[in-house]
C-alpha cells in the first residue's frame, strides 16, 4: 500500500499507515507534497494547518494524489480549522464521515471518482507573488501575505555589515535581501524549518552568496566563526507561545560567531530575551523600539 502523512496527527486519534511517508514542509528531509503523482496513493493522513488558504491546499493535493476509493482521514483542533473540516471536504466532492475526540475534529471519506475544485484550491494555496510583482511566497509560510513589521524595524536599524554571516529562521528573505544590499558581505546563510519559506527565498534572493538550508536552526546546518547573525526569531511552536524557542536561537547565533562577532535581533517587546543574551555575550547593545518590537545588537 502506498500512503502519506502529513505533519504529525496524534497517533490516539488517526495512526498513519506503516511505512507512509511524510510530506510535510515542516519535516525537513520529507517528500514535496507537490510532487505527488496523482492517483497514486491508497491512503492519507493529514493533520490539517489552521489556515485555511493553506488547508485546502493540502487536502486538495491529497485528494488529487489518491486514487479513487482511496481513504484520506484529516483532523484539526476545533479552534484551528477542524470546525470548518467537513464543509471543505464536502465543497470537493466527498461524502464525509465525522467524528470529535479530544478536541479535535476528525473527517474520513473515500475519494471520489471526479472531485471538483482542487485545481482552483491548489492555485489559491501554492506560491505566489504579493502585489503581483513583489516577493514570492506561499500562504502558511510566516508573515506570507504583509510585511513584517520587527523585520522592518530590523531592517531600518541595521548598518552595513561584513564577512560571513547567517539568518536564522530566514523566512522569504527579507532579512537577508537587506544584507546582501552589502557589497561587504562575503556569504550569507539562509536557515528555515520550513521548505515553502526556502523554494521563496531561492526565488526572491538571486546572489550567489546567497546558501540554503532546509533545517532546524537549533540544531543545525555545522556553522563556525560567523562575523555576523541577524534573526527574527519564531516564538511559537505549534501554535503555542514557546518563549525558549526564541533564547535557544540565541544560544545557537552564539555558538556560530567568532569572537568579536555580532548578533542583531528583533523581538517582540514582551519576550524575555535579555537575560540569555546577558549570559551568552560580551556586550548587550538595546537600540531602537517601536510598534511593540525592540532590537538588540549582541557581541561575542
Amino acid at each position: 500500500m502506498t500512503a502519506c502523512v502529513y505533519g504529525a496527527p496524534p497517533a490516539a486519534l488517526a495512526k498513519a499507515p506503516a511505512g507512509a511517508r511524510q510530506v510535510s514542509p515542516l519535516v525537513p528531509g520529507a517528500e514535496p507534497i507537490e510532487a505527488l503523482a496523482p492517483a497514486s496513493l491508497s491512503a492519507a493522513v493529514v493533520a490539517a494547518p489552521p489556515g485555511t488558504l493553506e488547508r485546502r491546499y493540502v487536502l486538495a493535493l491529497m485528494l488529487r494524489a489518491l486514487r479513487p476509493g482511496g481513504g484520506l482521514t484529516a483532523l484539526a483542533p476545533k479552534e484551528k480549522g477542524g470546525s470548518r473540516l467537513r464543509k471543505e471536504l464536502e465543497a470537493f466532492g466527498c461524502k464525509v464521515e465525522e467524528e470529535g475526540r479530544q478536541h479535535q475534529r476528525i473527517c474520513y471519506v473515500v475519494r471520489p471518482d471526479a472531485p471538483t475544485g482542487l485545481e482552483a484550491a491548489v492555485a489559491a494555496g501554492g506560491p505566489q507573488r504579493l502585489g503581483g510583482d513583489g516577493l514570492w511566497t506561499q500562504p502558511g509560510v510566516f508573515s506570507w501575505d504583509r510585511d513584517d513589521a520587527g523585520s522592518q524595524l530590523l531592517i531600518s536599524t541595521l548598518p552595513a555589515l561584513s564577512g560571513k554571516g547567517a539568518d536564522l529562521g530566514s523566512g522569504l528573505g527579507v532579512l537577508a535581501r537587506a544584507v546582501l544590499a552589502s557589497p561587504k558581505v562575503k556569504q550569507l546563510d539562509l536557515i528555515d524549518l520550513d521548505r515553502r519559506a526556502l523554494d521563496a527565498a531561492r526565488r526572491n534572493v538571486e546572489d550567489p552568496r546567497a546558501a540554503f538550508h532546509w533545517t532546524d536552526a537549533r540544531s543545525g546546518p555545522d556553522l563556525a566563526d560567523l562575523d555576523f547573525v541577524v534573526m527574527n526569531p519564531p516564538f511559537h511552536d505549534t501554535g503555542q507561545e514557546d518563549k525558549a524557542l526564541g533564547q535557544a536561537f540565541i544560544r545557537r547565533a552564539c555558538q556560530m560567531l567568532r569572537k568579536g562577532g555580532v548578533l542583531w535581533l528583533v523581538a517582540n517587546r514582551h519576550l524575555p530575551y535579555e537575560a540569555v543574551l546577558g549570559e551568552q555575550f560580551a556586550r548587550v547593545t538595546p537600540h531602537s523600539e517601536g510598534k511593540g518590537f525592540k532590537i538588540y545588537e549582541a557581541r561575542k
